[in-house]
């Protein structure tokens, strides 16, 4: 029986910092992996269009992407999930109420609103955002204006017990830090993207492994009986069945090697 292998990107396949950088070991673990029949998947926060070419390359079967709320599997969409037009507009109204900064996350693109304050954290990702070639210029009021998750920058005059009352209704709202969070619909995380593939294709779920760096990787990590954290991940230790070396020093490369799969 063929398994398969949950990745997250940032920090896990890729180094978290301007290079980016994808050790050749990951570049050849994958490739072995697959040639001896087992599958891969991107696992992540990111909505599909945000997967950039360079990940892609590295030949995935398919993307978990949105938390859960994109399923792929051989370029075939297996499931979405889609929230309504009336239901992005009022989340839209609501922020601006709350006084916080959104980035709405589409699985074709992001939409902004210039009437939201302009944070640090929303400059930097708009920065990176051009310099990757994402166009930056869809705003709320546009007509295709729909979203699949989004995230918030908070501020000194932030209204949070309004949108942690409210958001908290229909959202999980993820503490990512320094006043940035993550808000998916509830019911999806990257735990439930995990469950919904196993199922549709199959797979036991002692044959699933996961591999992530990071606190939002821990409803992935806890959702199979193979859980790696990477190295330097101290805050996932405690949930996982197996600590890696960093992602620098061969992280995935060892952890494929670890549990036969290469």
């Amino acid at each position: 029986m063929k398994s398969i292998v949950f990745f997250d990107i940032d920090g896990t396949i890729a180094t978290e910092d301007e290079r980016a950088f994808i050790p050749q070991s990951t570049r050849d673990a994958i490739k072995r992996t697959r040639e001896l029949g087992n599958l891969t998947f991107i696992n992540s926060g990111r909505t599909a269009f945000n997967i950039s070419p360079r990940i892609k390359e590295l030949g995935f079967d398919g993307y978990i992407c949105g938390c859960g709320t994109y399923i792929e599997y051989n370029n075939e969409l297996m499931f979405r999930n889609i929230i309504e037009k009336d239901e992005c507009l009022r989340i839209a109204q609501l922020m601006r109420k709350c006084n916080v900064t959104p980035v709405y996350e589409h699985t074709d693109g992001y939409f902004f609103d210039d009437k939201a304050p302009m944070t640090d954290g929303l400059r930097y990702f708009m920065e990176v955002f051009v310099d990757s070639g994402i166009d930056v210029s869809r705003r709320v009021e546009d007509d295709e204006f729909i979203f699949d998750k989004f995230v918030i920058w908070t501020n000194e005059n932030s209204d949070m017990e309004l949108f942690n009352r409210e958001i908290g209704k229909n959202y999980t709202i993820i503490d990512r830090g320094n006043g940035f969070y993550e808000n998916v619909p509830l019911g999806y995380s990257k735990a439930t993207g995990i469950a919904k593939i196993l199922d549709i294709l199959g797979i036991p779920l002692e044959n699933a492994y996961a591999i992530g760096d990071s606190m939002n990787d821990l409803s992935m990590l806890k959702a199979v009986p193979n859980s790696i954290a990477m190295g330097g991940a101290e805050a996932l230790y405690p949930y996982v069945s197996y600590i890696t070396t960093p992602i620098e020093n061969d992280g995935i490369y060892n952890a494929l090697k670890h549990f036969d799969l290469i």
